[in-house]
C-alpha cells in the first residue's frame, strides 16, 4: 500500500511543483541568493551526490534506497543524485518527486557511458568505447555523444560521467577494458573529445574520467587500491595526454580515480582522489583545469578499506574537489566534515567556494529554470534512435582481420554450396545463426561452454569432409579478461581443430582482446558487440554487401596490433573516412534509404554505390538484387554491362539537353536526324519509341561467336574483352574471379576453365 501511495504521489506532481526554480537573474545573482539561503549543513549537502538505487553486492538483488534520498534531500538538501538501476519512467518519477521537494535544484547524474540502457530498464544499450573506437570516423562519435546527451536531456539529467578517456593499455584491465576507445592516445583525445562536444552541444555536462588514467592496472579500484609505478613524465606522454586535450575544450567536468601513484604521491594507502598533489597542485595548477572535480565512488574499497566511516570524504575535500560521489553514509559524512572543519583541518573559505562553484555550474545547465519531466512517450523517446546509432557504428567498426583465401570471404549466397555454423557460446540461435539457416541453408551446431571435451572431440568429427565451409561464431563470454573471458578450454581447443580441419570464417562476437588464442585464423572478423543489430550486420558483411571499414583499437597478437584491418576487399582504391575528403556522413547515409526506397518500388532490382574522391572511397554499397526474382544477391564487386550504363548516364542524358534546348523533337525518326540510317529499316523508326524500348529493335545480338573461330577455339584478345562486358549472374564465384584478376592484371583466359567453367557454359547463360 505504502509504495502504491508513493507511486501515485509522484504521478501527481505538476510543473507548479517547480516554480521556486524559474529565475531571469544571472549567474551571479542567481548563486548569490541561493547561496544566502544555505545552513552550514546545506551547504555540504550541496557536494554530495546519492545513490538513487544499487544492486547489493552480497545478495545481488536490487535495492531501492529512496527513504535514504527523501531523508537526504529534506534534511541536508544534497546537490546531486546519481541514477542506478531501475525503469526510465520510476525514475522519471522519482526525479520529478525529489525535485519537487528540494530547497535546491538537484544536479542529476548518471554513469551512462554507452548510453542510458547501460543503467535503465527498457532502454537499449548503445555500443561501447571499444566499438567505437575500431570506427574510422570522429563525426559519427560526435552524433553518437549527441544522442546519448538527447536521452540525458530528455530524463532530466544533468550529468553524464561520460566519457572515458582512460588509455587501455593493458589488456588484463579488469575494470576499463572495453570502456575505453583503445590504446593510442591521440584516438582516445580525439573521439573523447567528440563524445564530450556532442553531449554538452545539446545541454548536458560531460566528465572526463578517470584521472589521471585508469587504463594501466591489473587490480579494480571497486575491490582494492591499483598500484601504478609509472613517473609523472611518462603519465604526462601518455596518460594525461586526452585529459589535457578535452580541459583545452572546455569539459564541464572531471572525475578523480581511485589510484595509488607513488611518483604523484607516495603517502601510504592514498589514492589519488584523496591527494592534494594530485588534485590541487597537478590538475588545478599545473594542468590549470578549473571545471567541477567528481570524486569517484566514495564507497568503492579502493578507498572506503583506508578511509572508512566518513573519513574518505573529509580526506577527498583536503585534496580539492568539489563534489563528493556516493559516500558510504550521509548523515556520518556531514558530521565529519563539520568535525573537520572546527579541527581546522578544512576550511569554510573552500567549502563555500566550493557551493558556488557547484552553483554556477547548476545554473549554466539549466537548472535555475527547471521543468518537470514530461512521462508521455518517455520510454519511446529513448530508445529512438538507438537501433540506427547501433547500425551505423556495426557498419563502419566491423573489422576483417585475415582474408588468406578469397573463396572463403566474402561468403556469396550459393545454394549448393554445403556450410555449416558453429555457435561457440551458443545453446539456441541468435540472429546470426538465424542468418546462416536463411542466407545460406547452413547447418547450425552449438556448442557452449559447459560442454566437455568429449563433445568437442564429436562435433569435430561430425564435420570433417561434410562442408565446404564452417563459419565460426564466437559468442556470449565474459567482457573483462579474467579466465580467459570465460572461455572453456573445450571451447578454444575445438574452435583451434576447427580452424585446422576446415576452411573457416570466424567471427567473433565481443571483446577482441579474446583473438589472442587464435591470431592465425586464416579468415578472421572482429565485431566487438553481440547484440542483435551487429549480428545482422555482420551477416550482411559475410555475405559480402559492403566492404569492412574498421581498424583494431589495441594490439591483439604480434601480427594483429592496433591500427590493423583490411579496408576493402576488392582492393581498387583506399577506403576513407567520409569527414576526410569533405563530406558529411550522415548525408551519405541517406543513399541507403533512396536505394531501398528504389528497390521497393520496383525502380530497378538492385544496385551497387560507390562514391569516391581524389582516388579514395568514403561510400561503398551493394542493395537488392541482379534480377526482380531475387535469385542471386547484388554484391559491391558486382559487374555490370556497360552498354546498359552508357545508354543511361550518355545517351539518356544527351538526348534530354537537346530537347531542353529545342534541337530534338521526339516525335521525328532517325531518318531526319542521321542520314547514314537512310534507305536502312532503321530510318522510319520514332526516336520516342527507340527510348522507350518499344521500336522493335532485337533485344540481344549474340556478339560472343565474333569470339570463336572455324574449330570453336577462343581468340583470345575478343574472348578478354568478351569477359570484361559480360554480367556472370549466376556463377558468383567467377564473377570475383574475373573482377580481382582483372584487376591484378592477370591473364584470365588461362585460368577461366578451372574458376568457371566451360566457355559453352557460359555461353548457355
Amino acid at each position: 500500500m505504502k509504495k502504491f501511495f508513493l507511486h501515485t504521489v509522484l504521478i501527481l506532481i505538476t510543473a507548479s511543483s517547480f516554480a521556486q526554480f524559474k529565475t531571469n537573474l544571472s549567474a551571479d545573482k542567481w548563486v548569490d541568493s541561493v547561496f544566502k539561503t544555505l545552513s552550514d549543513e546545506q551547504k555540504i549537502g550541496q557536494l554530495i551526490v546519492v545513490r538513487l538505487s544499487a544492486i547489493d553486492l552480497a545478495t545481488r538483488k536490487v535495492t531501492f534506497y529512496n527513504k535514504e534520498v527523501d531523508s537526504a534531500v529534506r534534511k541536508y538538501n544534497v546537490g546531486g543524485i546519481c541514477l542506478f538501476q531501475g525503469g526510465p519512467l520510476t525514475q522519471a518519477n522519482y526525479i520529478n518527486y525529489f525535485q519537487s521537494i528540494a530547497k535546491t535544484p538537484i544536479m542529476i547524474c548518471i554513469d551512462a557511458e554507452n548510453g542510458v540502457g547501460m543503467r535503465l530498464d527498457s532502454v537499449a544499450g548503445l555500443p561501447r568505447q571499444m566499438m567505437l573506437g575500431a570506427i574510422q570516423s570522429p563525426e559519427l562519435i560526435y552524433q553518437y555523444g549527441r544522442i546519448v546527451g538527447e536521452q540525458c536531456k530528455r530524463l532530466g539529467i544533468t550529468v553524464n560521467y561520460a566519457p572515458v578517456i582512460d588509455i587501455n593499455n593493458n589488456p588484463d584491465n579488469p575494470v576499463i577494458n572495453d570502456r575505453s576507445f583503445g590504446e593510442d592516445k591521440n584516438k582516445v583525445a580525439e573521439y573523447g573529445l567528440q563524445y564530450m562536444k556532442g553531449m554538452q552541444d545539446v545541454g548536458v555536462m560531460a566528465c572526463a574520467k578517470h584521472f589521471p588514467g585508469h587504463g594501466d592496472v591489473s587490480v579494480d579500484s571497486h575491490l582494492d587500491l591499483p598500484v601504478i609505478n609509472k613517473t609523472l613524465k611518462q603519465l604526462d606522454t601518455l596518460e594525461l595526454y586526452p585529459f589535457k586535450k578535452l580541459f583545452n575544450a572546455g569539459v564541464g567536468s572531471v572525475m578523480i580515480a581511485h589510484l595509488y601513484i607513488p611518483d604523484i604521491d607516495n603517502t601510504p594507502n592514498l589514492a589519488t582522489s584523496l591527494s592534494n598533489k594530485n588534485v590541487t597542485k597537478l590538475l588545478r595548477k599545473k594542468l590549470k583545469y578549473n571545471g567541477i572535480s567528481f570524486t569517484d565512488a566514495l564507497e568503492m574499497k579502493g578507498v572506503a578499506k583506508f578511509f572508512p566511516g566518513g573519513e574518505s570524504s573529509v580526506q577527498s575535500l583536503v585534496a580539492g574537489n568539489d563534489m563528493l560521489c556516493l559516500p558510504e553514509n550521509v548523515d556520518t559524512t556531514i558530521m565529519k566534515i563539520k568535525e573537520a572543519i572546527e579541527g581546522r583541518k578544512l576550511k569554510w573559505k573552500d567549502i563555500n567556494a566550493h557551493v558556488k562553484k557547484v552553483l554556477f555550474a547548476k545554473y549554466n545547465y539549466g537548472l535555475a529554470n527547471l521543468q518537470p519531466i514530461k512521462i508521455d512517450s518517455l520510454t519511446e523517446d529513448l530508445n529512438k534512435d538507438v537501433k540506427d546509432m547501433r547500425r551505423r557504428v556495426a557498419e563502419n567498426a566491423l573489422t576483417l582481420l585475415r582474408n588468406e583465401d578469397a573463396s572463403v570471404f566474402p561468403l556469396h549466397a550459393a545454394p549448393k554450396k554445403k556450410i555449416a555454423y558453429v555457435g561457440i557460446g551458443l545453446a539456441n540461435d541468435n540472429e546470426f545463426a538465424r542468418r546462416m539457416r536463411s542466407d545460406y541453408n547452413a547447418n547450425v551446431y552449438y556448442f557452449d561452454y559447459a560442454l566437455d571435451s568429449l563433445k568437442a572431440l564429436a562435433l569435430l568429427e561430425l564435420l570433417k569432409n561434410r562442408y565446404e565451409t564452417v563459419v565460426i561464431g564466437l559468442h556470449s563470454y565474459n567482457r573483462f579478461p579474467a579466465n580467459n573471458f570465460g572461455i572453456s578450454n573445450s571451447a578454444i581447443w575445438l574452435l583451434k581443430q576447427l580452424q585446422q580441419q576446415n576452411k573457416c570464417v570466424t567471427v567473433v562476437f565481443g571483446n577482441p582482446y579474446i583473438i589472442k588464442n587464435f591470431c592465425d585464423a586464416k579468415t578472421l572478423i572482429a565485431c566487438y558487440e553481440d547484440d542483435e543489430i551487429t549480428q545482422g550486420i555482420a551477416a550482411d558483411l559475410l555475405e559480402g554487401k559492403f566492404s569492412a571499414k574498421g581498424k583494431l583499437p589495441v594490439t591483439v597478437c604480434e601480427n594483429l596490433k592496433y591500427g590493423h584491418g583490411i579496408l576493402s576487399a576488392a582492393g581498387l582504391l583506399p577506403v576513407v573516412p567520409a569527414t576526410t575528403l569533405g563530406f558529411d556522413a550522415k548525408k551519405l547515409e541517406v543513399i541507403d534509404s533512396i536505394c531501398k526506397a528504389a528497390i521497393a518500388k520496383e525502380a530497378f532490382p538492385g544496385c551497387v554505390v560507390l562514391v569516391a574522391k581524389d582516388g579514395k572511397v568514403v561510400y561503398d554499397k551493394a542493395f537488392g538484387h541482379l534480377t526482380y526474382d531475387k535469385k542471386e544477391l547484388v554484391y559491391p564487386e558486382t559487374i555490370y554491362d556497360l552498354a546498359s550504363v552508357t545508354k543511361i548516364c550518355a545517351t539518356t542524358m544527351s538526348v534530354m539537353k537537346l530537347y531542353d534546348e529545342g534541337k530534338l523533337d521526339l516525335q521525328k525518326t532517325l531518318g531526319d536526324y542521321l542520314p547514314w540510317v537512310r534507305g536502312s529499316n532503321k530510318e522510319s523508326l520514332k526516336i520516342f519509341d527507340v527510348l522507350l524500348h518499344q521500336a522493335g529493335l532485337k533485344a540481344f545480338i549474340p556478339f560472343y561467336k565474333e569470339t570463336i573461330d572455324s574449330t570453336k577455339k577462343r581468340n583470345s584478345i575478343a574472348f578478354v574483352l568478351f569477359l570484361e562486358t559480360r554480367q556472370f549472374t549466376s556463377y558468383p564465384r567467377c564473377r570475383k574471379f574475373i573482377y580481382a584478376q582483372r584487376l591484378a592484371g592477370y591473364n584470365l583466359q588461362s585460368h577461366f576453365d578451372k574458376q568457371c567453367g566451360t566457355t559453352e557454359e557460359i555461353y548457355l547463360q
